[in-house]
C-alpha cells in the first residue's frame, strides 16, 4: 500500500486531482478538509459530491455533526482507521485536503500526554472561564510555551493546563523528555499543486459565487437556527460573513461575495506559505 498526499491552496483543484488519481490507481481518500468532516456543511465545505464520494470511498467526510468537537487526535483516529482499511483492502491511500497541519502531524507526530484525572479536568475548565487569565497563569509558570499559545487557542491551553496541574512539570519540560514520534512510518509521496496566483483567485471568485448560487445563505440559516452560533465552523471563512450578511452588517450579496473571495485568498496566502516552509525537509513533487 502506498500512501500519497496532495498539497495545495484552496481551489487549486486538489480534491478532483485526488479523485483522479484514487479513481485510476483504485485508491481510498482520506480527507483533510476542516469544514468536509461535518456533516450538513455542504455548500461551504465545498465537498466532493454525492456521486463522487460513492465512485471513491472517502474517509473524513461527513464524519462528525457541527456541533461536535474535532481537533488533531480524532483525526489521527481517523488516519489510523483509514489506513487499517486501505491495507486491509489492499489500496492506495490519497491524503488531500487545505489542512496541511494534520499532514505535517502524521509527519513529525505528537508528543505522549498523561492521562488526565477528573480533579484536574474541573480545575482547568474553571481557570478556562476566563481565557486570559489562564493565558497569564501558564505564563508566569512556562513563559516560553505561554509565548507560543494564544488566549483565544483554548485547544492548546487547555493541553497545557493539563500538563502542568497532572505532572506539576512545566509544557516545555513535558515535551522536551517526551518528544513527538512520526505517525507515517513509511515514506509518503507528498504532490504539491502549483497554480498561479491570478488564476488562482479567479477561481476563488467563481466558486464563491457558485456558492452563493447554490444556496449558501440558506444553509448557513439552516446551521445557525439547528446548531446556534456557538459552534466552531461558525468561525469559517464563509461562515461568519454570512452571519454578518444576515445581521445587516453586510448590505448586498456581491459584497458579501467580494468579501468571502477576498478572505479566501488571504487563506490561500498563508497555506501557500506553511506548505513551502513546513514541507521543505520532504520529497515534494509538483503537479502544474
Amino acid at each position: 500500500m502506498r500512501e500519497i498526499a496532495i498539497i495545495g491552496a484552496t481551489a487549486s483543484g486538489k480534491s478532483a486531482k485526488a479523485l483522479q488519481m484514487a479513481e485510476e490507481q483504485d485508491g481510498y481518500i482520506l480527507s483533510i478538509d476542516s469544514l468536509s468532516i461535518y456533516r450538513e456543511i455542504d455548500i461551504l465545505s465545498a465537498k466532493p459530491l454525492k456521486e463522487e464520494l460513492e465512485r471513491v470511498r472517502h474517509f473524513g467526510v461527513d464524519e462528525i455533526f457541527p456541533n461536535e468537537e474535532f481537533n488533531v487526535n480524532i483525526f489521527i483516529q481517523l488516519y489510523n482507521r483509514a489506513k487499517e482499511r486501505a491495507v486491509e483492502s489492499d489500496k492506495d491511500l490519497f491524503i488531500v485536503g487545505g489542512t496541511s497541519f494534520y499532514l505535517k502531524t502524521l509527519l513529525t507526530g505528537l508528543s505522549t500526554i498523561p492521562e488526565i484525572s477528573e480533579d484536574v479536568q474541573g480545575r482547568t475548565k474553571e481557570l478556562l472561564e476566563n481565557p486570559q487569565d489562564a493565558w497569564k497563569f501558564l505564563n508566569s509558570r512556562d513563559n516560553l510555551w505561554a509565548s507560543r499559545v494564544k488566549s483565544s487557542d483554548r485547544y492548546r491551553l487547555e493541553k497545557a493546563l493539563h500538563i502542568l496541574f497532572e505532572t506539576g512539570k512545566t509544557p516545555s519540560i513535558w515535551f522536551e523528555q517526551n518528544p513527538p514520534q512520526p505517525i507515517i512510518s513509511n515514506q509518503i509521496e507528498i504532490w504539491n499543486i502549483d497554480i498561479e496566483r491570478q488564476l488562482l483567485r479567479d477561481r476563488i471568485l467563481k466558486r464563491t459565487e457558485s456558492m452563493l448560487e447554490m444556496g449558501l445563505i440558506d444553509e448557513v440559516k439552516y446551521l445557525l437556527s439547528k446548531y446556534g452560533r456557538d459552534i466552531n465552523p461558525a468561525k469559517a471563512i464563509g461562515f461568519k460573513e454570512t452571519i454578518d450578511f444576515l445581521d445587516g452588517n453586510i448590505s448586498t450579496t456581491e459584497e458579501l461575495v467580494q468579501l468571502i473571495s477576498t478572505h479566501t485568498a488571504q487563506l490561500a496566502k498563508r497555506q501557500t506559505t506553511f506548505n513551502r516552509t513546513q514541507f521543505r525537509d520532504f520529497n515534494i513533487k509538483s503537479i502544474d
